[in-house]
């Protein structure tokens, strides 16, 4: 019986992506950092696959962007995680118009500057509540002050994305983002994340202690159609969609090297009992499917991209075109995740106890796909979309909460 080919055949990045995926499991059983492996691809520019060439990236599309997201997640959920809050402010700056300080930072990632994220807080209910602020001290300077979580990727990057509220007209609190070094002094990175899955996406909390903040990279939460809010949440798609990947592989992988089987089994070989091949064929349907309406989604969001960047566009039909990828980028998540979580819990079916041990580590495509998938239950979007269908009642409207730095504590 011979082995499939790499899945990572064909990559430019194969011999990372494989590395990544046979150092895996160890680092999984001895929960090691893969900063190592981030390092790699930083330095190999999987973080420039977006980048304009004339800025020095790739120039890729959003579909093929997504392709890579596939790969890298197959080869670790966790590596692929990490970059979330990285290629997310890349298209933010994509969707400007060219100015000097957009291309100097385009230039600056085509160079391997990796970005984390910053933007959620423990203090309040929702996103909308901000206690980090962005003042001015007595010199003119602006400090940013405050304790985030969930900051995921931060511990890798060599610049972090930060919410923050700062003083505004008639004593409002004006929405900010802020970029800052993730060296600069008062910025503090704790590796303090306790989730069941996901464990070494560093996804534990960043304090800012005055940290002195450049007037330049410091910019309004605008209002307006955006497909920020989207493609965070297509982001996490593909993470699921990679780990169905993973979960299929190694199923096989694992029925190919086992010899033991039970004693009612239908084959004298676990990979020549047709009950253990139909799991294999389940997981492999599965993961084909969360691919499938991973690109889907990734294709609406490139079509409304073109819209939203045309000047010739019609203002109502921005709007609408966002709409409609959101809710593509929905219809991925009630699709792929639960079929993820569900393939990486039948996986157990092939090898019994066997397969619950602990140096397999086959638990952790279960672990990891039912801690992204909490990130956004899907239960919200299953509404949304349902709304969306009868009345046409915009998702991103949802996210106009965020334009509000509202204080928890008022």
């Amino acid at each position: 019986m011979s082995a499939p080919p790499s899945p990572f055949a064909g990559s430019p990045f194969a011999d990372i992506l494989q590395r990544i995926a046979d150092g895996a499991v160890e680092r999984e059983r001895e929960r090691t950092l893969p900063t190592a492996e981030l390092d790699e691809l930083r330095r190999a520019g999987f973080g420039a696959l977006r980048v304009p060439p004339e800025l020095g990236g790739a120039g890729l599309s959003l579909p093929e962007l997504a392709e890579h997201l596939l790969a890298l997640a197959d080869a670790d959920s966790n590596v692929a995680h990490a970059l979330r809050g990285h290629f997310a402010q890349v298209e933010v700056f994509l969707a400007r118009p060219a100015s000097a300080h957009r291309d100097a930072w385009l230039r600056r990632i085509a160079d391997g500057a990796i970005i984390g994220n910053a933007a959620s807080e423990t203090a309040g209910a929702t996103l909308a509540d901000l206690t980090t602020t962005l003042e001015q001290d007595d010199d003119g300077r602006w400090l940013l002050t405050g304790r985030k979580f969930y900051t995921t990727g931060t511990l890798y990057a060599t610049h972090v994305l930060a919410s923050a509220a700062r003083p505004g007209e008639g004593g409002d609190r004006e929405r900010v983002t802020v970029l800052v070094p993730t060296d600069a002094p008062g910025v503090e990175i704790v590796d303090d994340w306790d989730g069941i899955g996901q464990r070494l996406t560093a996804s534990g909390t960043t304090v800012f202690h005055g940290v002195e903040v450049d007037p330049a990279d410091v910019t309004p939460y605008a209002g307006g159609p955006s497909l920020g809010p989207a493609f965070f949440q297509f982001f996490l798609v593909a993470v699921v969609a990679g780990i169905g990947r993973a979960t299929a592989r190694e199923a096989a992988a694992y029925l190919r090297g086992r010899r033991r089987t039970f004693i009612t089994a239908g084959a004298d070989l676990p990979a020549d009992d047709p009950q253990l091949q139909q799991i294999v064929g389940d997981l492999s349907g599965a993961a084909f499917a969360a691919s499938a309406v991973t690109l889907a989604a990734a294709a609406a969001l490139d079509r409304a991209r073109a819209v939203l960047l045309d000047p010739a566009s019609d203002p109502e039909q921005r709007g609408d075109v966002v709409d409609a990828a959101e809710i593509a980028v929905y219809r991925a998540q009630v699709e792929a995740m639960p079929r993820v979580i569900a393939a990486a819990s039948e996986l157990f079916e092939l090898g019994g106890a066997t397969a619950a041990s602990r140096p397999a580590a086959l638990d952790r495509h279960w672990r990891n796909a039912r801690t992204v998938a909490s990130h956004n239950p899907i239960v919200y979007k299953r509404r949304q979309i349902g709304q969306w269908e009868l009345d046409r009642t915009s998702p991103n409207a949802e996210w106009r909460k965020l334009w509000i730095a509202r204080d928890p504590a008022a």
